[in-house]
């Protein structure tokens, strides 16, 4: 049985280390382009659950890595989200003028200032994934690193994910196509968060490596059924974002193909996978557990 309160305070603990470890990697406001580094901070510390950063550590601590040599990884997963984030946001795409309870990056400064805080945030987050690493781990595990991170930020990841929610508008999909939609556009970083200390960890196992990577690719489309729950039952003001925005504009969500109680019954099941595909890596994964049970009982 996992300890709920245990699991809430590691969480939060991971979430503090993963803010101050940002804190020391993003530009300083004071230097020039000073609009631009304080549009790409506004992004980044503007709250969050920060639940990329989190499994990375996570991840880390059940194969007995070591928090120094994660903090590039874990950075530079939430870099590219919140680099993402800005460019959804935009009137081009999603047309947003809330984030996280304030106004977004576009809103707050301009359009051009944030498609370039965007483009910023995602050149940073190879530069600290790289530059984090020892010169021995840079020439030995690099290039194995920064290739799973662009996979899972373009177009064979998330960028291609975003490219196929914006030509469903007004559609509709099979769930077979919405889940290949949510793998790509939301899974797909978060299977990097995962995925990305297991290069570290020179002597995992093939059936530990398989584990990880069903237990990423099954909370990845938990949260997004849960993403599209909430956007359903909750308010704008626990979410931080406009509450029926999907629906608003007519997008495919897992509500919407089948209703809120299937929604729930699929929520149920993908969660029970995710439990189920870390057997493996036996009690080392019981945070991994705990934040597959908090991912799917989040309120926001």
């Amino acid at each position: 049985m996992i300890d709920a309160h245990k699991t809430a305070e590691q969480i939060k603990q991971l979430a503090e280390q993963a803010e101050q470890a940002l804190d020391g990697r993003l530009p300083d406001t004071n230097s020039a382009p000073t609009r631009l580094h304080a549009a790409m901070r506004y992004a980044v510390t503007g709250g969050g659950k920060r639940i990329r950063p989190v499994l990375t550590y996570a991840t880390g601590q059940a194969l007995a890595i070591k928090a120094d040599s994660l903090h590039g990884p874990a950075c530079a997963v939430e870099i590219i989200h919140a680099y993402s984030l800005i460019h959804d946001d935009l009137p081009a795409m999603d047309n947003d003028d809330l984030r996280r309870g304030r106004p977004t990056c576009h809103r707050a400064f301009d359009e051009a200032t944030a498609i370039l805080a965007g483009d910023a945030l995602q050149a940073l987050a190879f530069e600290v994934l790289i530059n984090d690493l020892s010169p021995q781990a840079r020439a030995e595990y690099g290039c194995d690193m920064i290739l799973m991170l662009a996979r899972a930020a373009g177009h064979q990841g998330m960028a291609g994910g975003q490219a196929i929610d914006l030509a469903a508008v007004n559609q509709e999909l099979s769930l077979e196509q919405l889940e290949q939609m949510h793998r790509l556009k939301t899974g797909a970083l978060i299977e990097a968060a995962v995925l990305l200390p297991t290069i570290l960890a020179a002597s995992l196992k093939a059936s530990e490596q398989d584990a990880l990577r069903a237990y990423a690719r099954h909370i990845g489309l938990a949260f997004q059924i849960q993403d599209d729950i909430l956007d359903v039952i909750s308010d704008t003001e626990t979410l931080g974002k406009p509450q029926g925005a999907d629906q608003a504009l007519n997008k495919p969500t897992y509500c919407s193909l089948l209703g809120l109680e299937g929604a729930r019954t699929k929520l149920r099941e993908v969660h029970t996978a995710a439990i189920e595909a870390l057997q493996p890596l036996d009690q080392r994964a019981d945070l991994l557990r705990g934040i597959a049970d908090y991912i799917v009982q989040r309120a926001h």
